[in-house]
């Protein structure tokens, strides 16, 4: 992007609907920030924030991550994929954070919105997942093999997607995890392996004195900076094909 171009954000609340029917019931409704850059040439693709369990979209740790996208001229959707009424439940059950199937049909809904976005149905789709949403975020990627350009894991759970899933996978995929998220590691270093259709890629990135959470002095930069330049580097290869 050229020093001397503005760059201004459009920001919006977005509603979509998730139920069988259209009647704005609010049991059937799921809440999203979409931020699109406003620059002199399109935005280069756009990513859709798929939350780990007991998260939100007003995670302060993947709104660092967007913002930076956004400063890329990368378009983003930070969704919960959960009406309001199923987070009541889930803060005392906690029966659908770990329900990837169910979450992975939100993605794939607010998916399929994104794509009738004026300004945005011609663009990329990324998908970015932290905790379980990596793993609902490899399940939707798994079912829109020709529209899902990359995926990026923070801390994610890619283990939960299954191997089958796994070995599905066509869009390249980034594993980010924290030095110190030892068991994590190990789980994503096993999903790694099952990423069998991606060959090169695909990439495990180790972040030195993070844990789960990357919340040590540098560490989330570094996160955004790999999935900056992950989702920028196969967009354009999206745009040249």
């Amino acid at each position: 992007m050229s020093e001397h171009e503005q760059l201004h954000f459009r920001h919006d609340i977005v509603r979509i609907v998730v139920g069988d029917d259209n009647d704005g019931d609010e049991t059937n409704i799921i809440e999203g920030n979409l931020t699109i850059p406003n620059t002199t040439i399109d935005a280069k693709g756009t990513v859709i924030f798929a939350h780990g369990s007991g998260s939100s979209r007003h995670s302060p740790r993947n709104q660092y991550v967007a913002q930076v996208l956004n400063n890329a001229g990368i378009a983003t959707l930070l969704i919960d994929l959960l009406t309001k009424e199923e987070e009541k439940i889930d803060d005392i059950t906690r029966e659908h954070r770990f329900n990837i199937r169910l979450l992975a049909r939100r993605l794939l809904i607010s998916t399929d919105w994104l794509s009738q976005y004026p300004k945005l149905q011609n663009l990329s789709i990324g998908y970015f997942g932290a905790s379980t949403g990596a793993a609902a975020a490899l399940v939707a990627a798994s079912e829109r093999t020709n529209a899902i350009s990359a995926i990026v894991s923070r801390g994610g759970r890619p283990d939960l997607a299954g191997q089958e899933v796994l070995n599905h996978i066509q869009s390249p995929t980034l594993l980010i995890v924290g030095e110190n998220d030892k068991q994590v590691i190990q789980l994503n270093k096993q999903a790694f392996v099952q990423l069998s259709r991606l060959e090169k890629k695909k990439k495990i990135v180790i972040v030195q004195g993070a844990t789960h959470l990357f919340e040590e002095a540098g560490t989330l930069e570094e996160v955004a900076r790999l999935a900056s330049g992950w989702f920028e580097c196969f967009f354009l290869e999206k745009r040249k094909t």
